[in-house]
């Protein structure tokens, strides 16, 4: 089959936030599930758009490899810091190696014992909100994240301010300069951490990570801190993010937040749905590894492959009315998450965090109101808002 190339480029964020966005995933997809596409910063890409062969890329790790990236943006022919180091970017059995020492901490016993504490953080935040009147929710719904890695890390209670902060920089930053300042201040502090708990462990997720051994040896330190450092961003990030879009969808389907709030839907199946409805972490690339088929295209070793999540979540052949938001969807298979090895480590402890957030919400605000104009951020790798300006009505 002659390749389908696109004159739209998937990697262009602003196209993320288009109205048209539904009509336009819809015939692309249609027209051809798999398509070479032209990124501005990585060259042709192949592009994956349907479910089923989303799936099928993301679960055959033999086959489409994380190791020489797991995201756009490193550039044509370059492989990020940490390849092969990390567990984004390692494929079994090494993925399995760096992930079972912190597994325990995201596991759903682990949750579970967490839950009242978690609660606890995102009513005072949401609290918090609600008293100031108007609020930026994006900042608002961040802090429950933040407060929740620095609990699992064992950040020591005189560190915390100054780790979120740095974290506000790191993650809530306007410029990647200033995001990139941010990381350099968070990763030399998560480096004396690793290196103190290797002298001193606790019962955290730093000295999990930095006490574990692999063949009887302990992992290099710059690779733990690349972990850490790794896990942070995806904890904070995605859950920011998908809080906010949630949040927004909600807004704009007053009905299903009359329906959460009388109780007349379970949440729990509720945020799946705005899981999927919003994808925010937009995409997935991997590297094939040897010839092989996909879609009707030969796809070459070597070549990059990216499964673009968003119109695989709204695909009409996997989903039942996809353009339909409905908070009861049942089953509700989305790959807002991921699948395969490297589904989400943090999953259980995401979808408690969305879910204590929407509770909270809906437990202290009657309404919420636009207090300006939403502004949507510059990624796609974290889609969503820089700023989501609310005003919050108490009950």
């Amino acid at each position: 089959m002659i390749a389908t190339t696109t004159s739209v480029d998937l990697s262009d964020p602003g196209l993320w936030s288009r109205p048209d966005l539904a009509d336009l995933m819809d015939t692309l997809r249609a027209e051809a599930p798999v398509r070479r596409t032209d990124t501005a910063q990585d060259g042709p890409v192949w592009s994956v758009m349907s479910y089923e062969l989303a799936s099928a890329v993301l679960t055959d790790a033999a086959t489409y490899s994380s190791t020489s990236g797991s995201l756009l943006g490193s550039g044509a022919g370059q492989c990020p810091v940490g390849a092969g180091r990390m567990m984004a970017l390692t494929d079994p059995p090494r993925h399995r190696e760096l992930r079972a020492p912190v597994l325990p901490f995201f596991s759903a016993k682990g949750v579970r014992g967490y839950r009242e504490r978690l609660e606890q953080i995102a009513t005072a935040a949401i609290g918090d909100a609600v008293a100031r009147g108007e609020a930026d929710l994006v900042q608002t719904v961040a802090t429950v994240p933040l407060a929740v890695m620095c609990d699992l890390l064992g950040i020591a209670e005189q560190d915390r301010a100054m780790v979120v902060e740095v974290c506000d920089q790191a993650f809530l930053g306007r410029t990647p300069e200033e995001r990139r300042a941010g990381h350099q201040q968070l990763i030399p502090y998560l480096f004396t951490q690793v290196m103190q708990r290797r002298v001193n462990p606790g019962e955290d997720l730093i000295s999990a990570a930095a006490t574990h051994r692999v063949a009887g040896r302990p992992l290099p330190v710059e690779d733990v801190v690349l972990n850490l450092d790794n896990i942070v961003v995806g904890g904070v990030q995605t859950v920011r993010h998908t809080a906010a879009m949630g949040i927004w969808a909600l807004m704009q389907h007053p009905e299903h937040w009359a329906a959460l709030a009388e109780g007349r839907v379970d949440p729990d199946s509720a945020t799946d749905e705005l899981l999927r409805w919003t994808s925010v972490g937009l995409h997935v690339l991997r590297t094939a590894t040897r010839r092989v088929e996909l879609g009707g295209h030969t796809v070459e070793a070597g070549d990059r492959v990216v499964v673009w999540t968003w119109p695989a979540n709204h695909d009409p052949a996997a989903f039942d009315r996809p353009r339909e938001l409905r908070l009861d969807r049942s089953p509700n298979r989305h790959l807002a998450l991921g699948v395969g090895p490297h589904y989400c480590i943090g999953a259980q402890l995401a979808k408690a965090e969305l879910g204590a957030i929407y509770r909270a919400l809906l437990t202290r605000v009657r309404t919420i109101e636009l207090a300006g104009e939403p502004e949507y951020n510059s990624s796609i790798i974290n889609f969503g808002f820089d700023r989501l300006p609310v005003r919050l009505h108490a009950r």
